[in-house]
């Protein structure tokens, strides 16, 4: 479960189309938290992402947090207590800076990420490390906070089943591809009742984590928020999901099919 607990929710929320916004898809005080699961039987954590507003460099921005953590029996052979922060443009939702800090098992990492965009540079600095490096970005990139937040406002209206977007993400010091694969829209049951759902494939690394490329389903909710629902990943061991469970704080009415 090394790395998944908070990856899987963030690459979840990653699954809108290519359309300009249409809608105002989410705005300060949204606050999700999702029930994470192992084998579909034990609970193995929680994650939240809750998105305020702030000043950075003197103009408002969004500051949006992801935090993540193992609960129960899981957390008594394996810790893990992650942080994700982002703090983006309201407008275009542009990086400015990301923060990674998380404990997994005792694998530690302690990263900041400042954009520029002028430039298409970012600074890496490593904390733990105390090192400090640049690195080429590539246009229009995102973090992997900003980017959930980036693609939710978007129109899925014209996605047609088999349909896959592309988004490049800066994580790790490394630009990377995602493309991600319309499967259609369904109903789905959840703690809150029936809601209509969009249907995707993230297209991820096989390998260190995820037990295939096609190992990742994401469902968000098919109404203006984009608001993901649930996550299920096939790992190299066992498998993950990840339901929500609450939230406060929608900019949009949130339909329920009774």
């Amino acid at each position: 479960m090394k790395k998944a607990l908070l990856i899987i929710v963030f690459l979840g929320g990653i699954i809108t189309a290519n359309s300009q916004n249409t809608t105002k898809a989410f705005d300060k005080g949204e606050w999700l938290r999702f029930r994470i699961s192992y084998s579909n039987f034990l609970n193995a954590g929680n994650a939240t992402l809750q998105v305020k507003e702030t000043t950075y460099n003197g103009q408002k921005t969004y500051h949006a947090v992801g935090k993540g953590k193992t609960t129960g029996v899981v957390s008594w052979f394996f810790k893990v207590k992650d942080n994700y922060e982002s703090y983006f443009s309201k407008d275009e939702i542009k990086p400015y800076k990301f923060i990674r800090k998380i404990d997994e098992g005792g694998y530690t990492k302690d990263k900041e990420i400042y954009f520029d965009h002028s430039t298409q540079k970012a600074l890496v600095k490593d904390k733990k490390k105390d090192t400090e490096e640049f690195y080429n970005i590539n246009k229009d990139v995102q973090d992997m906070v900003s980017a959930l937040y980036y693609l939710r406002g978007r129109d899925l209206s014209n996605l047609k089943e088999g349909d896959e977007v592309k988004l490049t993400m800066f994580f790790d010091q490394t630009n990377y591809e995602f493309k991600l694969r319309f499967l259609g829209k369904e109903t789905l049951k959840t703690d809150f009742g029936k809601i209509a759902a969009a249907k995707f494939r993230p297209l991820v690394q096989a390998g260190r984590v995820f037990k295939e490329e096609e190992s990742l389903t994401v469902w968000v909710s098919d109404d203006e928020n984009k608001v993901p629902l649930l996550i299920k990943a096939s790992l190299a061991v066992g498998s993950l999901r990840a339901d929500l469970d609450a939230f406060k704080g929608l900019a949009n009415p949130f339909p329920i099919i009774f």
